[in-house]
């Protein structure tokens, strides 16, 4: 999973937003309170949001499960003296150090497929923050990877780059599996193939909440994507917010 997309991640992901995504975040501190100075990055991915964190100032950890996405957020973010980056697991991180705040975004949280693991995920992130601290993540909600990705492909045609992405969504399971095939020019007129798969989760917010409430957070909260409304039946992304 993300081995030769990640070269292509930022291509991909160029419609988002990511200055935005901060910009929110920022708003949530705001309105609950917190000003922190240590931030624990979950599955930073390129380090598109790491970025601007770093930039803020931040002391800032950030780790990704897959090197090649590191490598890339490296480049990035090399220049920062405020930027520690590690290779780990959102479900078994182990990191000896308590932050003011952990972040994951862009449904990063929809990968974790089994309930024990997301309990451990969840766990993960109460042992290493502060009392004080707050949690912040989103995930595509069931409407989206049920009634908008699954069963449904979509096709693009770049200048460079052709592609693919075929979407089945398993209603028993509640599983949205994406099969991706890309065709990139390799600079001489002939298309270079491969293909990647990749699965989320689809989770329901009383699903969320119950398993946070067994990490022991006490206070959550959730949104409508990068609002502070509502989610209604039709919200595609929703943020969630924790604390201890």
């Amino acid at each position: 999973m993300y081995g030769k997309f990640a070269a292509l991640y930022d291509e991909l992901m160029a419609d988002v937003d990511y200055k935005k995504w901060y910009m929110y975040i920022e708003s949530i501190f705001d309105r609950f309170g917190k000003s922190p100075e240590t931030v624990l990055e979950m599955a930073c991915g390129t380090g598109n949001l790491s970025y601007y964190l770093a930039e803020a100032g931040y002391n800032l950890t950030c780790f990704d499960l897959s090197s090649e996405m590191l490598s890339i957020a490296y480049n990035k973010l090399n220049r920062f003296k405020n930027v520690n980056l590690l290779n780990q697991n959102m479900v078994d991180f182990k990191i000896n150090k308590k932050f003011d705040s952990v972040i994951s975004i862009c449904d990063s949280i929809n990968y974790i497929l089994e309930d024990e693991d997301l309990l451990d995920t969840f766990r993960n992130v109460r042992n290493h923050l502060k009392d004080d601290g707050i949690f912040l993540f989103d995930i595509n909600s069931y409407y989206k990877l049920k009634n908008v990705i699954g069963n449904n492909t979509f096709v693009e045609d770049r200048t460079s780059l052709f592609y693919v992405w075929q979407n089945y969504f398993d209603d028993e399971e509640n599983i949205a599996k994406f099969y991706l095939t890309f065709f990139i020019e390799d600079g001489g007129g002939l298309y270079v193939r491969f293909d990647e798969e990749h699965i989320e989760r689809a989770y329901h917010i009383d699903e969320i909440v119950k398993i946070l409430k067994l990490a022991s957070f006490k206070e959550i909260y959730y949104f409508d994507a990068f609002t502070f409304n509502e989610p209604n039946d039709y919200s595609e992304r929703i943020n969630f917010v924790a604390m201890l």
